[in-house]
């Protein structure tokens, strides 16, 4: 009674050495496309629009990104996220108005979500993005004396905040990039407090945030 035949015996030589290089290489990553004309996205900094039904982002190509730009065309299921990076250098929150918010974390981003009539109050954790249940009539009591807060676009924007030991920095931030910081502190969370990896990267992000960030202009009003 003999064994199990060797794979090239049973797939012939040419036969195994392909099933063998199909486990050595890694299989091609499928391109991005446009989630609405489907044209690939050859740069990976590319647009994205808002799916208000899904809550969801959607990638898509600069034409497409245009034709949810246009006035009048952000009411519909799509709406295209500006681009803007709005601060507030003398936005003032102590420690006290921060404990009201109840964030465990350091970090808290807020947009007004037209599907539910309301404020949400997001924040990254190992979980993933976590809805704050704080009543969000205290959220706008503490935003209330932010100068951004009246320009934040429905859906698309968000008020970007992160206390450290002596300050909250505040900023009017595109949506998609909170959702990218979520996933980042997702990736790199270890431990109670993230870890040294965790913060390196959020103390980047906010680099980032701080260098494209301008004063509002009177031509950001709604």
């Amino acid at each position: 009674m003999t064994g199990p035949q060797p794979v090239a015996t049973r797939l012939g030589p040419h036969n195994a050495h392909r099933g063998l290089r199909r486990f050595r290489a890694p299989a091609p990553a499928a391109p991005e496309r446009c989630e609405l004309c489907g044209v690939v996205l050859a740069d990976h900094n590319h647009r994205h629009l808002v799916d208000t039904e899904r809550r969801a982002l959607a990638c898509a190509c600069t034409p497409c990104a245009l034709l949810f730009e246009r006035p009048g065309a952000g009411h519909g299921r799509f709406r295209t996220v500006p681009d803007r990076y709005l601060t507030d250098p003398g936005h003032t929150l102590d420690e006290a108005a921060w404990d009201l918010l109840r964030i465990p974390v350091g970090v808290a981003f807020f947009l007004r979500h037209t599907g539910l009539d309301r404020l949400v109050a997001l924040y990254p954790s190992p979980a993933g993005a976590t809805e704050s249940e704080l009543d969000p009539a205290a959220w706008e009591t503490v935003l209330a004396g932010s100068r951004l807060a009246p320009l934040l676009q429905p859906d698309v924007e968000a008020l970007l905040l992160r206390r450290t030991d002596d300050r909250t920095d505040c900023y009017l931030v595109p949506i998609d990039i909170c959702y990218e910081l979520v996933g980042r502190m997702r990736l790199l969370w270890h431990g109670f407090d993230g870890g040294a990896e965790a913060r390196a990267a959020l103390t980047d992000f906010f680099t980032t945030v701080a260098r494209r960030a301008r004063a509002p202009r009177e031509d950001d009003r709604p």
